[in-house]
């Protein structure tokens, strides 16, 4: 069952849809790229097998519908990455209070834009942050956040994204926690070719459960 939740930030709130499936060791908080949103369908395929395989996961906008507004016009929000970094930080805070969620360790996982802002979160949260994902991320955009990353991280990047891929790879090598990195053969960096978008899920969820059977390390 997906519940509807809202999560205050700067004295406002944003929209998220939680699910925590019965017995879940862990829950996956999504961070959407620039320009998207919660709804984001490829966010939410990649969350819908997450759930299958019993994960818990919180898809969330990341701005206001103020900011939104604004957003939209100027395009000045998609880009802050500490501010975006920040609403991942207060969701994860959140989380810790949340009946069927505050006993649980998160996950998190970013695509494009969010990646950054994921890894800004996992930097803030070293002790909360169980394992973060980046699906056609953008790390080198965490800047000296990387450094304070404690969680594995795994970056998912398209075989076919070679300026993706490249800036994957610099930002890896900024990286002291243990990671790796995974590429989709001939998928560009929306993973649209046939099959693509499901490797990105399966890499995902095996990752993710993988570091929750080792404890987190």
């Amino acid at each position: 069952m997906t519940e509807a939740v809202s999560v205050p930030v700067d004295g406002a709130s944003i929209a998220g849809d939680l699910v925590v499936p019965p017995g879940a060791g862990l829950v996956v908080l999504f961070a959407h790229g620039s320009g998207s949103s919660r709804h984001s369908p490829r966010n939410r395929a990649v969350a819908a097998a997450l759930q299958e395989a019993g994960l818990g996961t919180l898809l969330m906008d990341l701005l206001t519908e103020d900011e939104e507004r604004v957003d939209m016009v100027t395009g000045e929000h998609r880009f802050d990455i500490p501010l975006l970094g920040d609403r991942l930080v207060k969701a994860i805070d959140w989380l810790g209070e949340h009946p069927g969620a505050a006993d649980l360790p998160v996950g998190l996982f970013g695509a494009s834009t969010g990646a950054a802002a994921a890894l800004v979160a996992a930097g803030g949260r070293p002790g909360r942050i169980r394992s973060v994902v980046s699906r056609g991320g953008r790390p080198d955009l965490a800047d000296e956040a990387l450094g304070r990353v404690r969680a594995p991280v795994l970056l998912i990047i398209g075989g076919d994204d070679q300026q993706v891929l490249r800036l994957n790879e610099a930002a890896a090598g900024l990286l002291t926690a243990p990671h790796q990195i995974y590429v989709v053969p001939g998928a560009t960096h929306l993973f649209e070719e046939p099959g693509a978008l499901d490797e990105v899920a399966a890499a995902a969820r095996e990752w993710f459960l993988g570091v929750e059977r080792q404890g987190g390390r």
